[in-house]
């Protein structure tokens, strides 16, 4: 069976008007609303626009202040660059200075050491403590604290070098960080809203975790400065130290050097003057061995002398004794024999007497003469020692201001 279709509602006139009265009003308020928001839309953009372009141009602003702090700071560094590279080289200078004097001091050490070695060599009484002994242990104790002190010198600009190179790494990576960090300032300072390459990307817009405030930026790089000034006055300092060391070392050295020399010239002297002596002696000792011998010689000869008047004496005292009788009488000729023998005797006994001595003088003389040829020989080997060996070795000592 088939269902039959309902009839449409019908409404009344004033229903009508009613409706239509309300779409009016409804259409009329709406299209208020939208000129409303079509006005403050238009007052929006205007405003968003005045304030971007504002913001822009204090983004812009802020960026040459920026630019121009990161160019103030990075001008500093340079400058302290400049410096701690100028002073490093400086020190480099003076570094080798140093190390030219350590080496110039190992050859008067070694001539100074060499003189005490050679001059144990003496012998006897001339194996004694002088004054050139005295001033070349000086030397080498002189020698020796100068090298200590050179040597300590050297460990503190190899130490400062290593501080000036600190600072000077510290300051070239600050100065690249801010290079790079001014080149991306410069390119986004001269970004446009039409430039290339721009782009969205969602979580620009905060703080790094790692970032640091303005502040502490500018607390890094005056630390980096100060720290890099600090050690290019330390590096001024320590070369102004060098220079005095450097002088009054040289002056020191040269000083002992010239005294140890006067010794060994006054030592040289009074060895050749001795040896002269010792030689003037030995030369009067020798003709008077020469004479003593003619003397003993003499005295001999004259002992010899004595033997055939003491033997005719004798002789005649002896024949006498063999008169006959009443003839054996002590007559003056008797008499005088006897006092002729004993006269002889006497004689001989003194002469034999002065022979002794003679020959004991002449034993005395000979040892005078053997111990003044020692003694002779002891200054010529010390005079050959100290003339000849150490002042010939101590020609070649050169000391020079580095």
């Amino acid at each position: 069976m088939a269902k039959l279709v309902q009839a449409p509602p019908r409404f009344t006139h004033n229903e009508w008007n009613i409706s239509n009265m309300s779409k009016y009003r409804n259409a009329e308020a709406e299209r208020i609303a939208a000129e409303r928001l079509c006005d403050e839309s238009d007052r929006l953009l205007d405003e968003t626009a005045k304030r971007t372009d504002k913001t822009q141009k204090d983004v812009n602003k802020k960026f040459d202040q920026r630019i121009d702090d990161v160019n103030f700071w990075k001008k500093e560094l340079d400058d302290k660059l400049d410096g701690i590279k100028n002073e490093t080289e400086n020190l480099m200078a003076y570094k080798t200075r140093v190390e030219k004097a350590i080496a110039s001091c190992h050859e008067p050490l070694h001539i100074a050491k060499q003189c005490l070695i050679n001059r144990e060599k003496r012998r006897g009484i001339d194996l004694v403590h002088d004054d050139v002994q005295k001033e070349l242990m000086k030397e080498v104790e002189t020698i020796e604290g100068v090298l200590a002190l050179l040597k300590r010198a050297l460990e503190q600009s190899n130490e400062q070098l290593r501080l000036n190179r600190k600072g000077k790494y510290n300051l070239e990576k600050d100065l690249k960080d801010k290079f790079s960090a001014l080149s991306i300032d410069e390119d986004c300072r001269e970004l446009r809203n039409n430039s290339a390459g721009l782009k969205f990307k969602g979580d620009a817009a905060k703080i790094e975790t790692n970032s640091l405030t303005p502040e502490d930026w500018q607390d890094f790089s005056n630390e980096n400065i100060v720290r890099t000034e600090q050690e290019r006055m330390a590096s001024v300092n320590l070369r102004s130290m060098i220079d005095g060391i450097l002088q009054q070392t040289c002056n020191d050295m040269t000083k002992q050097n010239e005294n140890t020399n006067i010794s060994f010239q006054k030592r040289v002297a009074e060895s050749k003057d001795s040896k002269s002596k010792l030689e003037d002696h030995l030369s009067k000792v020798i003709k008077q061995i020469k004479d003593m011998e003619e003397n003993i010689s003499r005295l001999t000869m004259g002992l010899a002398d004595k033997e055939a008047p003491l033997k005719l004496s004798h002789t005649r005292l002896d024949d006498r004794t063999n008169r006959p009788n009443v003839e054996l009488c002590r007559d003056p000729v008797q008499y005088r024999l006897i006092g002729e023998v004993q006269e002889i005797e006497q004689s001989v006994a003194r002469l034999r007497e002065k022979l002794g001595a003679s020959e004991a003088s002449l034993k005395g003389l000979d040892r005078q003469k053997l111990g003044l040829e020692e003694d002779i020989d002891v200054k010529a080997n010390t005079l050959f020692i100290d003339e000849v060996q150490c002042m010939g070795m101590r020609e070649s000592i050169n000391i020079q201001s580095f």
